[in-house]
């Protein structure tokens, strides 16, 4: 089993020590389709039936070192959708988290860290792109943040990438580096965060997120509303910690529209941690870090009582680490099932063999899972 002191650790933490890379922000490439950004799920493939939707996710699955962790996490998400012997239960595509390729996103990288472990999965990839996917090389020849990441996700038509040398995955067709994926049950907001340890939102995108929040709010009959955003507003992790600008960010937004969404998903921090807030009007939302996708180094969490990481904080007041997974890597399978007068949200977590057990023949298991119920 993953190594756990849960449920002793029950706050996230901010990191005291800390630098300021502010100066790292990148501006953002021209959107590739028309405001306001929305891909609708059927134009890229056609769900079995619309009373239930069921996918995967991933962050931080990029690895310039343990190629056997990549092929393992790829490979069993991979045996999750050819094995599943019900359509509605067989996982329709893969929701990437962020940071595909490290360290710096250059295309000369995407074959190794994401076309060639990644050809084993049969379904459709989307992604929004993380800190390391959005950060430029110093010392390579001059190129543009998220050039690669575009040509890959973000391609004005669907075809073969040049820098894929065996050809297997065409590429996606996002209309934007931020954007709506729509489905007959749920909307997910894809947000970027930058290259900042923290993030940081133009607000040129924070305006487009408030339009998407109300957007999400009158559509009829109701979907589920899941937020993607790679930097995670909430960690108990000593690398990292939380993120006070996505806490700002979030808390403001939802304040100004009176809109909250009913899950929240991040990568950036590698293990995983699922986290509850409670708002003031009773809504419970979790907050998932799954992080562990394939990079070789993993987070630790915080001790208790560490001057260096406090969870004291008053914003951490609504705010409970319910369950935790380090030491071992993993991914989400997550399926919404429209009953007659809810959704149930049904949300699973899976970690493979520690590094020094895995091999090819290794296997997942169920680490964590839980349900989320919205009214429709």
């Amino acid at each position: 089993m993953p190594s756990t002191d849960y449920p002793f650790r029950k706050k996230p933490v901010f990191k005291v020590l800390k630098t300021d890379d502010s100066f790292k922000f990148k501006n953002l490439p021209e959107p590739t389709g028309l405001y306001p950004y929305r891909l609708n799920i059927e134009n890229i493939v056609k769900p079995p039936q619309k009373t239930k939707l069921t996918f995967h996710m991933a962050g931080d699955t990029g690895s310039i070192y343990e190629s056997l962790v990549q092929n393992v996490i790829s490979g069993e998400m991979a045996k999750q959708v050819t094995q599943e012997t019900s359509e509605q239960d067989k996982p329709l595509f893969l929701y990437h988290l962020g940071d595909v390729v490290y360290k710096y996103g250059e295309a000369e990288n995407y074959y190794q860290q994401f076309f060639k472990p990644f050809q084993v999965y049969p379904a459709p990839i989307f992604a929004i792109a993380g800190n390391h996917d959005s950060d430029i090389n110093p010392e390579s020849e001059p190129y543009e943040s998220l050039n690669a990441f575009k040509q890959v996700f973000c391609d004005s038509e669907s075809k073969f990438v040049a820098f894929d040398t065996d050809k297997c995955r065409k590429s996606m067709v996002q209309p934007n580096i931020y954007w709506t994926l729509e489905t007959p049950l749920a909307n997910f907001i894809g947000l970027h965060s930058n290259v900042p340890k923290f993030g940081a939102i133009t607000e040129e995108q924070r305006a487009w997120f408030i339009d998407e929040l109300k957007n999400a709010a009158t559509q009829q009959p109701k979907k589920v509303l899941i937020i993607c955003v790679h930097h995670a507003p909430y960690s108990a992790d000593t690398n990292h910690g939380s993120s006070l600008a996505m806490i700002e960010f979030f808390g403001k937004a939802f304040e100004e529209t009176g809109i909250k969404p009913d899950l929240v998903f991040s990568g950036h921090v590698h293990n995983y941690q699922r986290f509850n807030k409670t708002y003031p009007d009773g809504k419970v939302v979790p907050h998932v870090v799954s992080g562990a996708g394939g990079y070789h180094e993993l987070h630790s969490i915080a001790p208790l009582n560490s001057p260096d990481f406090p969870d004291t904080s008053p914003l951490f007041d609504s705010v409970t680490l319910e369950k935790y997974a380090v030491g071992q890597h993993g991914f989400l399978r997550v399926a919404i099932e429209k009953q007659q007068s809810n959704y149930l949200i049904k949300v699973q977590y899976f970690t493979i063999p520690g590094i020094n057990d895995l091999n090819e023949q290794s296997t997942a298991s169920l680490f964590d899972e839980f349900e989320v119920v919205v009214n429709s």
